[in-house]
Formats: structure tokens, sequence, C-alpha cells
């Protein structure tokens, strides 16, 4: 097996079939150059939950493409595995959109720049992850480029699901597809445990409630505030049965959402805005630094609007995660008042599941989760999290007070 995908948690599958592709590859590679990359896949669609490894896939097999070992790709040693691991190599390019959406002018950049012949590897790579973020015109506009890709291009797509509400049908059936699946929770404990030097029993717990994303499993293990959040979440179901505490339990959800944004942006923002006024010459002391910003309010500008987007997108993914706490919340005391025997989501909450579940009529939970499941299709299409938050928790609290 190929070192570098040991790096993906359970898709022995996928790796199987991705390690095949590379070594295809490399035959192609040398061969005559009249048939030269005939034998490559140029367009790959990666989809999966989240947690499932989608974008790490994506560079694994980035990397075993450009693995210059002569024992086979994908060595996880040689200098093209390593730089593409660590993003460093210069015929690899990552899109990791940071705002709702990406953008035509920013696809379009991007193809562009695949005609390009590959400059040190023998490929030139994209890779886009979240590609359900392409505006329509994005989409398009990189569909051409993926129907008649030049012989040197491979693009890697990464997006939840095959969905045409996730990734354009004319995409996906120009690409060849690799379906990942949720790791487990021993595997994803196990690997916090020899990749993070994490005791046993820190791991498993945050195996055990991370719902097979080993990111969200590392943070809640490693990080106070992040289980802090989290246990301000799942503290609101009990209390929904309240009047008015839907209004509390908004306000509550938005600011920790806020709060988590802020601890995931804020230094990437200070870091940015410090690097661009340094290039354009603040706290210089030469002749005319005291000029040197003079004209560059606009380029300014445009990094705050950059920060803003990014800063909007991170509030939206907090709340998504926040609402995926409370629908397994929802989801656990279903199961424990039907006498289901599937485990739970969330273990280390389970006498107050328990409590909720006795409390609780069965089409009561249904419609808590179904009132949550809603509120995610709303923020995806943009409504105001305020709006859509409140909404929610005021169709919770009726629910629960009916019984």
């Amino acid at each position: 097996m190929a070192p570098v995908f040991d790096k993906l948690l359970g898709q022995d599958n996928a790796i199987g079939e991705l390690l095949a592709a590379s070594t295809d590859a490399r035959r192609s590679t040398r061969g005559s150059a009249s048939i030269e990359h005939s034998a490559m896949t140029h367009a790959w669609l990666f989809t999966g939950p989240p947690g499932s490894g989608r974008s790490i896939a994506a560079l694994c097999l980035a990397a075993a493409l450009q693995c210059t070992s002569p024992d086979g790709p994908g060595c996880g040693h040689c200098t093209a595995c390593t730089s593409t691991l660590n993003g460093n190599h210069s015929d690899v390019r990552r899109i990791i959109p940071e705002g709702l959406s990406i953008a035509t002018s920013e696809m379009r950049a991007i193809v562009r720049t695949a005609a390009r012949r590959p400059s040190v590897g023998a490929w030139h790579i994209i890779i886009i992850e979240d590609a359900d973020r392409l505006t329509e015109g994005a989409a398009n506009a990189l569909l051409k480029m993926v129907e008649e890709p030049p012989s040197h291009t491979v693009f890697m797509l990464c997006a939840p699901s095959p969905d045409p509400h996730d990734i354009a049908v004319t995409l996906r059936s120009r690409c060849r597809h690799i379906t990942l699946t949720t790791p487990s929770t021993a595997a994803i404990a196990q690997a916090l445990e020899e990749r993070d030097h994490l005791d046993a029993d820190t791991a498993h717990w945050a195996a055990a409630i991370s719902a097979g994303h080993i990111g969200r499993a590392r943070r809640l293990a490693t990080d106070d505030q992040a289980r802090h959040r989290r246990a301000t979440v799942l503290a609101m179901p009990p209390t929904l049965d309240r009047p008015a505490a839907a209004i509390n339990a908004a306000d509550t959800l938005l600011a920790t959402a806020t709060e988590d944004a802020k601890t995931l942006t804020a230094e990437i923002d200070a870091r940015e805005t410090e690097e661009l006024r340094t290039a354009l010459g603040a706290g210089g002391t030469g002749k005319g630094a005291a000029g040197a910003l003079r004209g560059t309010a606009g380029v300014l500008k445009e990094l705050e609007r950059k920060q803003k987007s990014r800063a909007t997108r991170a509030i939206r993914d907090a709340l998504d995660r926040a609402l995926i706490d409370l629908a397994g919340y929802y989801r656990d005391a279903l199961l424990a008042s039907l006498g289901a025997s599937i485990g739970p989501i969330h273990p280390d909450k389970a006498d107050a599941i328990a409590r909720l579940a006795r409390a609780t009529r069965p089409e009561t939970l249904l419609h808590c989760i179904d009132a949550i499941l809603h509120c995610r299709d709303a923020l995806a299409t943009n409504t105001k999290p305020e709006l859509a938050i409140t909404a929610m928790l005021t169709t919770i609290s009726e629910h629960m007070r009916q019984g």
C-alpha cells in the first residue's frame, strides 16, 4: 500500500481505486509520446459526508500522481509527495473557497492557468474543494475545460454528494466518481492517539461524539472553548418547553456561532492585514515612506471585503455544526423513546437525552428534527441567520410545549 494514502481513514475501497489509477497514470507517462497520458482520467469527483476526507483524498491522489519514487506512486517521502501534501508544489493548486460561493470570474482565472504545462511535475493538478459552492456561471466556465482538458491537466472536485444540488449533472457526468464513507469511531480514535498523541480516554471520547468527523474530533479533544461551545448548544433542548425560551436560545446560539467563527478567522485576518500593509510599505522610514499607502485604499478595502465574506461563511458553518449537534440530540432522544439499539451520536449526554425521551412523544421529537433540517435548508439559501434560527427554535418550543 502506498504510504501517502495512510492519511485516509476507513476508505479501503477508495484507496485501492486511487492507487490503481495513479499506477496506470505512471505507466502512461512513461509510454511513447503519441499516447502520452492516454490512460489518465482528467476529471475526478470526490464525494462523501463531512469528515470523510474528500479534500484529503484528492490531495493524496495528487501526491501519488506527482510522486517521483522509483518504487511506485505515493511513497510519501520524496520531494514531490511532501511538497504536494504541504501545499508547496508549484504544479498543484488548491482552490479553497472562503466566501459563500466560487464566482465566475474566479473560475475563469483558474481555467486560464489550467492550460499551462506543468513546470516540474508530471501533471498540472487543480483541486477544487467545496465544489458545491460553484455558481452556475462558474460551473459552466469549468465545464468547457473539463470537456476538452489539456493532456497534462487534472481536475479534482470535492462535494458532499453527486446530487444536482451539490454538483451540476453535466460536470458530474464528465468526472470519475470516488465515494467516501464516514470513518468508524475506532479508526478516528486510533488516529488521534497515533498522530496527535492523545491519551486513549480522550481520543475515544472525542471520536465517539464527532459523528465521524476527524477534524471535529481533534478540535474537541484539544480545544477547551470548542468543548464549552458544544456544551452550551446541547444544554438548550431541555429548556425549550418554557415560554420565551426560544428567543433566549436563539441569541445564545447566534452568539456561540459568532464566537466560534471569530476563533477560526481572527488570526488569519490579522496576519493577512499585516502582510498586505507591510507589502504596501507601511512602517517604512525611508524617503517616500510617508506616502507609501497613498492610493492603496482600494486594495485594503478589497481585503476587508474578502475577510467579511469569510466571516459570513465561517458563522454559517459554525451555525451548521451547532444545528447538526442539535439534530443529533433529538435523534438520540427519538431512538431512545422507540427503544432502538442504534448507537447514539452524543453518548456523553445519555442521561439528559433519556429524560427528554421519557417526557416527549416520538412524533414531537421528529417534528423538532424536521424544524432543524428546514433551518439548515433555509441557511443554505442565504436566509438571514437571525430569522432562520429564531423561526426554528420557536417551532421547536411550540412542539415541546405540546409534549
